[in-house]
């Protein structure tokens, strides 16, 4: 189904235990570039895909649904030499980290689920908006979807710099049909029965003001997993690791290191 490993970039010392990194449904890795410092003050490998489907990575055989998404993540973690990883998922891709914790447990040592829920398949109404929403982008094109869909991603005051960012990354990455099989996996998926199920320490970090998954989306996944801690974010969206970089760093810090 995911024939070729996912295109990936790597930080931080080669030897030490593995970050990986899963990025939002209209990212790419490059998103990630401000956990960069993760890498030194955690002791961590810190390693960002493009999911396949996403920018630098190939198109899947056929529609992976969220189970293949999770299982090419679990492949990248083995095809990296490491026997697990901590997990850090940022809203689709904390859906797919949840996935992967589910299906591949001994492969997930710690999770982080950033501005993330459940799932859309909680109910058919939220299914059918996730589906439909690769429609608006064929409608107007990439860069037309990019530039209005960026400002909704992140918090009212977030400086112009940064959105003109979220718009480019999201142009230069998302593309048909990757991304209606991302929106129809996340249709797909629903959490809430699975999630006592999971083992690993679990950090969920959500912006305050976010108003795409937000703080009582996060407190649905914090309250369904067995001892997880939720940090909330101030003055952030749904971006919360790009727009406010040191105080997510120091959430997942702390979160790693017990200090």
């Amino acid at each position: 189904m995911i024939a070729e490993p996912p295109f990936h970039w790597e930080h931080g010392p080669a030897d030490a235990p593995l970050l990986l990194c899963l990025h939002g449904i209209g990212s790419c890795a490059d998103a990630f570039v401000p956990q960069r410092p993760l890498a030194e003050r955690c002791g961590r490998r810190l390693v960002a895909w493009d999911a396949p489907g996403y920018r630098h990575s190939a198109d899947p055989e056929e529609e992976p649904g969220i189970d293949g998404w999770a299982d090419a993540a679990a492949e990248l973690i083995r095809r990296l030499g490491r026997s697990a990883a901590d997990v850090l998922g940022v809203s689709w891709g904390g859906v797919t980290a949840t996935r992967l914790a589910i299906r591949h447990p001994e492969l997930v040592r710690s999770l982080i689920l950033a501005d993330s829920s459940v799932g859309a398949g909680t109910n058919p109404e939220q299914a059918a908006a996730m589906r439909a929403r690769a429609s608006a982008l064929t409608a107007v094109g990439i860069e037309a979807f990019s530039i209005d869909r960026a400002p909704k991603l992140v918090n009212a005051a977030a400086p112009e710099e940064l959105v003109t960012d979220v718009a480019r990354l999201m142009s230069d990455s998302v593309r048909m049909p990757s991304y209606q099989w991302a929106a129809n996996s996340m249709a797909e998926a629903d959490h809430r029965d699975d999630l006592p199920a999971i083992a690993c320490p679990t950090l969920v970090i959500v912006g305050d003001e976010d108003e795409v998954t937000g703080p009582a989306a996060a407190a649905r996944l914090a309250d369904g997993i067995p001892g997880a801690e939720l940090v909330t974010i101030v003055g952030a969206g749904h971006l919360a690791n790009q727009e406010r970089p040191a105080e997510f760093n120091d959430a997942v810090a702390r979160f790693l290191t017990g200090a």
